[in-house]
């Protein structure tokens, strides 16, 4: 019989889009304890949230619009993909994109279209809670994945508690303007964002699904008899 976590885990899935609905501190401040029991290397507990709702998220989402019409130059700080990006790992990053676009309906060839849909990214997708994930630039490579596993105990909690959630990597992009808008310590880098608050279930962006590889694919099993 199927565990409520492991529901909880099968039914997790990116939003992109919100309603309005308000989320309490209070609720916030479970999910981020909740984040903070993650596994952690040295019990070093690597990352800090900064968490932003109503007229401190409209400033900095003003911001980031301010920059990107601007043009001001993207950040490089971390890479987030593999560069070069190898054939199959693009493939499956462009049927995610043109599944989106597609629920969307937007045209492959519809540049602008596709453009003004990735930077919903910097308006936290209309989410009414934009947390803004960093990390103390002095931590190893390793401190890295113990923050990802705080994420991921993040977005675990804000589900179980009937709150949908959205990653954005995007925003590490636009780092330094983030920082600048924050007044974020020197030596603190921007890793991503999340979006969080209730899910607009009739949305057309929230049915969209991107597909997992298969277990064979990518586990390995050493010393088991299958026959068991």
């Amino acid at each position: 019989m199927e565990s409520e976590f492991e529901k909880l885990l099968a039914q997790r899935r990116s939003a992109r889009a919100f309603t309005a609905e308000p989320v309490g501190r209070e609720a916030l401040e479970n999910i981020l304890r909740l984040a903070r029991t993650a596994p952690s290397g040295a019990n070093l507990q690597p990352g800090r949230f900064h968490v932003l709702t109503g007229n401190a998220l409209e400033g900095l989402v003003q911001s980031l619009k301010s920059a990107i019409a601007a043009g001001e130059p993207q950040s490089r700080e971390y890479s987030y993909f593999p560069e070069p990006m190898p054939k199959e790992l693009k493939a499956r990053q462009v049927a995610a994109g043109y599944a989106l676009y597609a629920a969307l309906g937007i045209e492959r060839r519809d540049i602008e279209a596709r453009q003004r849909q990735f930077e919903r990214n910097y308006e936290f997708f209309g989410a009414p809670v934009g947390i803004v994930v960093t990390i103390d630039r002095a931590m190893g490579k390793g401190c890295f994945m113990d923050l990802g596993m705080s994420l991921m105990a993040l977005l675990l909690a804000a589900e179980n508690r009937g709150y949908a959630t959205t990653g954005i990597g995007a925003l590490a992009k636009y780092g330094p303007v983030v920082h600048r808008h924050l007044g974020l310590p020197e030596g603190e880098m921007v890793v991503c964002g999340i979006a969080l608050g209730v899910a607009d279930r009739d949305a057309p962006a929230n049915r969209v699904r991107a597909e997992r590889e298969e277990l064979p694919v990518f586990a390995r099993f050493y010393g088991f008899d299958l026959n068991c």
